[in-house]
């Protein structure tokens, strides 16, 4: 861990707990600083406030107290979640008071260089599409951040020899300063979060934060073939290296139908490629740009791309059963997502969609609504699923109350060849806690057939 002193004897207030803000208030506690934490949720008998109070951290449950900034705290580390409506935040902002994420942290004491990677979607297939390569590349990578290992835990054990791999949200990034990562990686920009971050405008400046301090010693990995993103890309000092499924190009890494080009030169053919659809093959230049800045030799991309098949519930192939494929991509919590799904797709789709109802409209599948034979509609947009699928001629289209018997439908209504889809294009708050649960059930209701 680099030696950071000017945190000893400074005031820290950690605004949330959960696992960010355990780690990040037990860091600070453990560099000399005078560290209070603060939760909305009442205490509970918490294991983890009980190990903070028996270091002499004090933490405050149950809400937040109005006057808790009269403290006199020099910074605060919030949890990524908590929007910068929330009364304390605010008081903060008009005190100047700066306000963190633990991935600042993280940045400030990392021994190791940081490879940070953002955008919209696809942020954690290239997360751990990159991971795999560095390892089998023998670069030593340690993976941290959205992707559900908290990145200033990695970072305080990290070595200058190893690489943090490092997947950011908007919601981190909001809350860095001088975090400067050594790889930046964009994948895309989509309107999303905006009742967090308020306007698109605001969201993208988060994720522009991903290359604001880097300099002309850094690289910066981005989506060329997303107009919307070249004012943002433009204000970027680092080294840029577009990628773009626009045919060859002489700069970055590019593909067209047969081949991945480095640099305008043949690099990969993609036919070795096993990771389905054209959403993931942005993904795939995005890690293997990275992997070659790292300099990982053509060989072990080649030997990881022809073997990653994804991540779990993200277009996870789950089995074949009687000439039946079944996919999981319950992390498709939007229509951008499942529309990118469907493009993976020209043989029959039995689409298992719906969740919590946000009022969004579908409008963004409908193209590719062709290849739909059949839709179960889950959840609360159940019903809106349904109507939206007779506008678009699905043959058949109805509502279940469960992923079981959701499952069972779509084996019932599919024959031989037939692709069976969970792509719910919603979020899975109405009946799941998180879409990792609803991807299990989904794979267990398979399973079971």
């Amino acid at each position: 861990m680099r030696e950071r002193y000017e945190f000893e004897g400074k005031r820290f207030l950690v605004l949330g707990l959960a696992k960010s803000g355990y780690a990040a208030a037990d860091l600070l506690h453990s560099l000399g600083a005078d560290v209070v934490v603060n939760d909305s949720s009442p205490e509970t008998g918490s294991k983890e406030v009980t190990a903070l109070r028996e270091k002499g951290i004090t933490v405050i449950c149950g809400g937040h107290p109005e006057n808790i900034l009269d403290k006199g705290f020099d910074t605060i580390v919030k949890n990524p979640g908590i929007p910068y409506h929330n009364p304390v935040l605010k008081q903060a902002v008009q005190k100047g008071i700066p306000i963190w994420t633990e991935v600042e942290l993280s940045y400030l004491i990392s021994e190791a260089p940081i490879i940070a990677i953002t955008g919209s979607n696809g942020k954690t297939t290239t997360t751990t599409l990159l991971y795999h390569i560095l390892n089998i590349g023998g670069k030593q990578p340690l993976i941290a951040g959205n992707i559900g290992t908290v990145a200033c835990t990695v970072a305080q054990n990290a070595k200058p020899d190893e690489v943090i791999v490092m997947e950011v949200s908007s919601f981190q990034l909001a809350g860095t300063e001088s975090f400067r990562p050594k790889i930046a990686v964009w994948t895309n920009l989509y309107d999303a979060h905006l009742d967090y971050h308020g306007t698109s405008e605001e969201y993208a400046l988060a994720k522009a934060k991903v290359t604001d301090n880097q300099t002309e010693e850094d690289f910066f990995i981005y989506n060329a073939d997303q107009h919307e993103m070249l004012p943002y890309i433009e204000r970027s000092a680092a080294m840029k290296i577009p990628f773009s499924l626009q045919g060859k190009k002489a700069e970055g890494i590019s593909a067209d139908d047969e081949m991945i080009y480095w640099q305008g030169e043949p690099f990969v053919k993609r036919s070795i490629i096993k990771l389905l659809g054209q959403h993931n093959l942005e993904n795939i230049l995005a890690a293997t740009a990275s992997a070659i800045l790292m300099d990982c030799d053509k060989e072990t991309i080649e030997n990881v791309l022809s073997s990653f098949t994804g991540v779990r519930h993200r277009m996870q192939f789950v089995k074949e059963l009687k000439g039946r494929t079944f996919y999981n991509d319950s992390k498709a919590t939007n229509t951008l997502a499942t529309k990118s799904a469907l493009s993976s797709f020209q043989s029959p789709v039995v689409l298992i969609a719906g969740g919590l109802d946000r009022g969004h409209s579908f409008e963004e599948l409908r193209p590719y609504m062709g290849r739909v034979k059949a839709v179960l509609a889950l959840g609360e947009t159940a019903e809106r699923l349904v109507d939206f699928a007779a506008t678009c001629g699905v043959p058949l289209a109805v509502k279940v109350r469960s992923m079981e018997e959701a499952v069972q439908e779509a084996y019932g209504v599919s024959v031989e060849g037939d692709q069976i889809l969970l792509s719910p294009a919603c979020a899975s708050w109405d009946q799941y806690p998180n879409f990792e649960e609803r991807g299990d059930a989904f794979i267990e209701a398979v399973i079971k057939l």
